[in-house]
């Protein structure tokens, strides 16, 4: 019994959570319809610093679901080969038992048509390249451009772009995951509401909203927390959340949760003290508007950037309601863009002149920075587009003024 518990453990820790092995076999054959060569693609290395996580490079995951690090994938339309390194016994001391290549059984457990030592990859690779003219490689991959080396006269092509057709349509599977991130951000931001106050620190906040998020079954950050208070709320990506909270200021929380190895990417701004003044409350209503507007319009179709998109509505909103303190315009405070994809990546990878189908998902984050008056106010949702509109799936997150007020008062 010990032995099947031990078994089961390791299944379960090798795959990325909660994705079918049938939809990762599904991802690399519709991938593999749509080349003209080999791809080349390279896992991530384990790191020396024990300070950081190993984390899998994403492209890599949402083909295999494979986290185990020093990997790489060969695809043609033909065949899909897994390279491994070779059993090390006594890396295995420190770091538990992996699946090496002369597993006979590796294959199988893995999901993947065959499994070969990493000793092979060159051979392979000459034997696939032989019948085409192409190769493909994700941009500072090293290992895959000395490959590619060998090959001199074949064309290089960009295998991002044929990837990111495909994670940009979320599967059911997906989508489950990401409303479980986007549920458990929800849970981590009310929590926090409930003890913001004057004289707190931005780093209490953040370890609230993390704790919130763990204990909903979220393994941790989709990205590094951003708390930030009066001055900070202003700068787009602070994440040292060293501030002392003042009395009369706004507080930015940018914090968002990792299910599964999904994100979610959740925005609010709240008063320090329970109630906005007069001024940031005139500031919080037009980026709420904007962000109102934005997910009013979203549908099949429409795009993120450009003419007539979602953006060009964010942005004619904050144009068209308030000013700043020399009677001006608000839209030059809008920094950065109003959306992006959301997956595994925090930011997912897209196409930017793509226009929005059914089963993406992504977000909707207007905001205004305005430096003389120490007020940033960004709100953002992370929503998934549906056949007839969209859904907020972090939609229960108050954003009107006055639920905001009532939570944080508390």
């Amino acid at each position: 019994m010990r032995l099947i518990a031990a078994l089961l453990l390791t299944l379960v820790s090798i795959h990325a959570e909660g994705i079918p092995r049938e939809e990762y076999r599904a991802r690399r054959a519709e991938l593999r319809r749509s080349l003209d060569g080999v791809m080349v693609l390279i896992g991530n290395r384990e790191s020396d610093d024990l300070r950081q996580d190993y984390l899998q490079e994403t492209n890599f995951l949402y083909l295999t679901g494979w986290k185990e690090p020093n990997a790489v994938l060969m695809l043609t339309r033909d065949e899909e080969i897994l390279f491994l390194p070779p059993r090390d016994a006594h890396l295995e001391l420190f770091m538990g038992r992996r699946i090496a290549p002369d597993d006979s059984d590796a294959a199988q457990r893995i999901g993947v048509d065959k499994v070969l030592s990493r000793s092979a990859m060159e051979s392979t690779f000459l034997r696939l390249s032989a019948t085409s003219e192409h190769v493909y490689t994700l941009p500072g991959q090293i290992e895959a451009e000395k490959l590619a080396a060998l090959t001199p006269l074949h064309e290089r092509s960009a295998a991002q772009p044929l990837i990111s057709k495909l994670r940009m349509m979320k599967s059911p599977a997906e989508i489950e995951l990401l409303t479980k991130a986007s549920e458990a951000t929800v849970a981590a931001h009310l929590a926090a509401w409930k003890m913001v106050k004057a004289d707190e620190y931005e780093y209490e906040v953040a370890g609230a909203m993390m704790g919130a998020y763990r204990a909903h079954g979220c393994e941790g950050n989709a990205y590094s927390p951003i708390v930030g208070s009066g001055p900070n709320s202003i700068i787009l990506h602070y994440s040292a959340n060293r501030r002392r909270m003042d009395s009369g200021e706004v507080l930015l929380m940018d914090v968002g949760a990792e299910c599964g190895d999904y994100a979610s990417d959740v925005t609010r701004t709240v008063p320090v003290t329970g109630k906005f003044t007069p001024r940031q409350k005139e500031i919080y209503e037009v980026v709420l508007g904007a962000q109102k507007a934005a997910i009013a319009a979203i549908k099949p179709g429409m795009k993120i950037r450009g003419e007539k998109s979602l953006q060009q509505i964010a942005m004619d909103y904050i144009n068209s309601h308030g000013k700043d303190l020399h009677g001006e315009t608000l839209g030059k405070y809008f920094i950065h863009g109003l959306s992006h994809h959301v997956g595994l990546d925090v930011h997912d990878p897209s196409d930017p002149n793509a226009t929005l189908k059914a089963g993406m998902v992504i977000t909707i984050e207007p905001g205004i920075y305005i430096p003389e008056e120490n007020i940033g106010v960004r709100i953002e949702d992370t929503v998934l587009v549906t056949e007839n509109g969209s859904k907020n799936l972090s939609g229960a997150l108050p954003r009107e003024v006055s639920e905001i007020e009532k939570l944080v008062a508390k």
